[in-house]
């Protein structure tokens, strides 16, 4: 890959994650390096065991948390802004020194979203980034200024859900 791109997969529909995951898996299945790191998402799934399995894969993740973002108070969501922080900075620290060819920020368009990570900061970081790293977004409504940096944008459509008929989410399938 001599230019890396922008990917956005965002939409109110389920497979966004499962899409970074495939993507992850494609890379790191030709050789290459991949960070996979997710916000706003700490509980443990069954796509995480696969992905230690796998060579050429490393996965960050935050601290767990035992809410949603919209019932947090504004303490709550300024220790998780903090975390993300510190977790973006060790991402920038992990892409000097090692040479990483697909960065995938799992959830991070919602973590913008929700005021607990810092879209300029995130702006920047796409403005500047390795010329070769090629970079995933996912979350629902990417804002305009994400969306015009971006060279892919994959929108994923709810038609129908079983979470609307009261069903939850399922080990293996949902999570």
């Amino acid at each position: 890959m001599e230019q890396g791109l922008i990917h956005i997969y965002c939409g109110n529909g389920k497979g966004k994650t499962t899409a970074c995951l495939g993507l992850t898996i494609r890379c790191a299945g030709h050789g290459n390096k991949v960070l996979f790191v997710q916000f706003l998402k700490s509980r443990p799934t069954g796509e995480l065991n696969s992905l230690e399995l796998l060579p050429n894969i490393e996965v960050f993740r935050g601290k767990e948390t035992k809410k949603f973002t919209f019932q947090m108070t504004l303490e709550e969501k300024q220790e998780v802004l903090r975390e993300h922080e510190q977790l973006f900075t060790r991402i920038k620290t992990k892409l000097t020194q090692e040479n990483v060819q697909l960065l995938v920020l799992d959830e991070i368009i919602g973590a913008c979203n929700t005021g607990v990570f810092d879209e300029n900061q995130l702006l920047d970081f796409l403005k500047t980034k390795p010329q070769r790293l090629e970079v995933v977004l996912s979350g629902r409504d990417p804002s305009p200024e994400l969306l015009e940096l971006a060279d892919y944008v994959s929108e994923i459509c709810k038609r129908k859900h079983p979470f609307d008929k009261g069903i939850p989410a399922r080990s293996g399938i949902e999570k």
